[in-house]
């Protein structure tokens, strides 16, 4: 065996272009996988970020359309009354601050708060944005994580009293602002004034719905005074014991359904949702996603190990007569297949590592814009994931190389000798 190594490392090294092009599509696939599953555990170590900014101990209770109208806008083949049907139950507006008062009653419920959101033109002086308005009743500064870098937040009381007062996201509060300090100055939002009173560190985000860049004022005064509504879109419950999360959801769901007059589930008008239950939903469409992707690199692995077997089969016409004169030398067939059946395994175990150099590379590249963003975003190369990838490099190298190395093995010595 050690023989069959050293001629295949010999081999591998006599045409060091060939090997690079013969290994080109396993490091391409090798390479997207190890991208795909890094990337994914970067994107994964991001959400978690948010959870625990957020708070890994809440529940959220947000309007839903009822089963029951899904089921019949489902119906009749998609006609346009079932989707009328369907849009007309939009927005779903029974959601309301008496069904947070009451959920506070709850044993396990430390606080919960409700919000709606919005979208206004921000002006300061002559810089002007479009932004997202977040209104929330003053509990959720005992709930949500973020940190108030500069001012205060508002109180019950300026929350009760239609306030116009703000907290600015901490990139809002800079493009705003450039450098002045904010708090104490007036912006207007929509047609009315409001006192910036804090500003909010740096939470790192993409999107439209990035916090860093939007306001947030009391719900009371978004929707009075700029929406013109009295119902909230989503509510967020704080849990004094997360262990009881999925107990404490179904005592939320029979508050609301009593207050809005449902005896029957599936005509439920709201969704009530533990953390646990969004990893999870987050986390499968996740592995279908990186499932996608690797699917396609698999194409790559399979075109990479078609050009392996083709090198190798040019590979034993180059040495047909030094094949022929070792077996008239003693050399047993399974000698000769073991010699070429290494020298393909090493050529795609080759391709696989240094694929994985390019895949690990390419997600350290991508963390580091991601970070740069002010994303919490880690650079994670699953262990896990590289064991696979050279395991799987070495495996297309036994099964697009066994055929070219049973061909040499069954040559016969003096034909062999011949065409030489």
């Amino acid at each position: 065996m050690n023989n069959n190594i050293k001629q295949a490392i010999r081999g591998v090294k006599s045409n060091p272009s060939r090997t690079f092009l013969t290994t080109l599509g396993i490091m391409i696939g090798i390479g997207t996988v190890i991208l795909v599953l890094s990337a994914g555990e970067g994107f994964k170590s991001y959400i978690n970020s948010q959870i625990d900014a957020f708070g890994s101990n809440i529940i959220t209770l947000e309007t839903s359309l009822p089963d029951s109208t899904k089921a019949r806008s489902n119906s009749g083949s998609g006609s346009k009354q079932a989707n009328s049907s369907a849009s007309n139950a939009i927005p779903i507006t029974s959601l309301k601050m008496r069904d947070v008062e009451d959920i506070k009653n709850i044993p396990n419920v430390k606080n919960a708060y409700g919000a709606s959101i919005g979208q206004q033109i921000v002006t300061y002086k002559n810089v002007s944005k479009n932004v997202f308005i977040f209104g929330a009743s003053a509990d959720r500064f005992d709930i949500d994580k973020g940190i108030i870098e500069e001012g205060r937040g508002y109180s019950s009381q300026e929350d009760k009293a239609l306030a116009q007062v703000v907290v600015l996201g901490n990139t809002l509060a800079t493009s705003l602002f450039d450098g002045v300090d904010p708090v104490g100055k007036l912006i207007r939002i929509g047609n009315y004034n409001f006192e910036v009173i804090g500003v909010y560190a740096k939470k790192g985000g993409f999107g439209p719905m990035n916090d860093d860049d939007q306001a947030f004022i009391p719900v009371t005064t978004l929707q009075k005074k700029i929406q013109g509504i009295d119902y909230l879109i989503y509510s967020v419950i704080g849990l004094i014991d997360n262990t009881k999360a999925d107990a404490t959801a179904l005592d939320v769901a029979d508050i609301v359904r009593k207050n809005h007059y449902i005896t029957d589930p599936i005509r439920d008008d709201f969704k009530v949702t533990t953390q646990s239950e969004s990893l999870g939903t987050f986390d499968t469409i996740l592995s279908a996603v990186t499932f996608l992707l690797i699917a396609i690199a698999s194409i790559s692995l399979l075109v990479g190990g078609v050009g392996v077997m083709n090198i190798m089969y040019v590979i034993v016409t180059e040495r047909i007569g030094e094949i022929g004169l070792k077996k008239a030398l003693g050399a047993r067939n399974r000698d000769i297949m073991y010699e070429f059946l290494v020298e393909s395994i090493l050529l795609t175990i080759i391709g696989g590592v240094i694929g994985v150099m390019g895949g690990a590379f390419g997600a350290f590249v991508i963390s580091k814009i991601a970070q740069s963003l002010g994303l919490a975003w880690k650079f994670i190369v699953p262990i896990w994931g590289v064991i696979i990838a050279v395991s799987v490099s070495g495996i297309i190298g036994i099964i697009f190389g066994v055929f070219p190395a049973q061909n040499a093995a069954k040559l016969n010595p003096i034909e062999a000798l011949n065409k030489e």
